[in-house]
């Protein structure tokens, strides 16, 4: 379950609450096209913008609408180390697979701070964790040396999601710990470089919208068969471009609704809808890729 292509999924909202029946369409939709796991509540998801208690009403509404078919993985993460524990207790008791952790956001906490942080989080837990690396959101990089000493001290550490743009972390992170770690690459462009290297494969944007090519592309890189994967990354680099054309989940979201995955198109301020020329590049994409008419 933690391996293979994950979809970091948007969170459809309806006249200001989460849009149930939207949700429950995009978790049928992606056990239907074979994505490997589902990531909700994470950034792609609004996280930022929910309440805590619609922060565990999406998390429970996933578990429910995927009833086991695929696995459900909660973004749990926090910039206070108590919010995280209760948060991730809470997935843990609603019965998740497991959670994604996100290093602290703008306290940037040292190197020990972090490891205090997930180390009051592990020992509260019990569910599978895999950390999130992403400096340019967080303002802090969790280094490889403090990720190893947390992956060697706490067994329900699984892995990393790493989203530093730099794919020698990969490297450096299976060096100090081991090949069986669980790398996933937090960038659709990086994940085929990621996996060339060993990652197992990606917590995606792009999934949300072209699920088979994404799940595809990572089982081929798997297997090591990277001269087909190759042509799938290939293929769809403009796409990966353009749903970071402005700040993520804005396009991912608007190509949602354009293509009918989603019954509106919904965000929640700050995050506003797109300029109308960054529409157009959008919707031309699409229309390049057969994804809109």
């Amino acid at each position: 379950m933690f391996k293979g292509s994950l979809v970091a999924l948007i969170t459809p909202f309806k006249n200001g609450s989460i849009d149930r029946k939207s949700l429950k369409n995009l978790i049928d939709f992606h056990v239907e096209k074979g994505t490997d796991a589902i990531v909700v509540a994470g950034t792609t998801g609004e996280s930022a913008t929910l309440t805590f208690p619609e922060h565990e009403e999406l998390i429970n509404l996933a578990v429910e609408y995927a009833d086991k078919r695929i696995p459900i993985i909660a973004g749990t993460g926090a910039n206070a180390t108590h919010e995280a524990i209760a948060l991730t207790k809470s997935a843990e008791k609603a019965g998740v697979d497991g959670s994604l952790q996100i290093v602290p956001y703008y306290n940037k906490p040292t190197q020990e701070g972090i490891y205090q942080h997930f180390k009051a989080i592990c020992e509260e837990t019990n569910i599978p964790l895999i950390l999130y690396n992403i400096p340019s959101r967080t303002g802090t990089d969790m280094l490889p040396e403090t990720f190893a000493r947390i992956y060697s001290d706490f067994p329900n550490v699984i892995g990393i999601k790493e989203a530093t743009g730099n794919v020698a972390r990969v490297s450096e992170t299976i060096n100090l710990t081991n090949p069986e770690v669980v790398i996933l690459s937090g960038d659709d462009a990086l994940t085929l470089p990621m996996m060339a290297v060993g990652a197992k494969g990606v917590i995606s944007v792009a999934n949300n919208i072209i699920p088979e090519d994404i799940a595809n592309m990572c089982r081929l890189a798997l297997d090591g068969n990277f001269e087909e994967a190759r042509k799938i990354h290939n293929r769809y680099w403009n796409l990966f471009k353009i749903l970071f054309v402005e700040t993520n989940p804005i396009p991912v979201k608007t190509a949602a609704y354009l293509m009918g995955l989603i019954d509106d198109n919904e965000m929640r301020l700050p995050l506003y809808y797109m300029n109308p020329k960054n529409e157009e590049k959008l919707k031309k994409v699409l229309k390049d890729y057969g994804l809109l008419r």
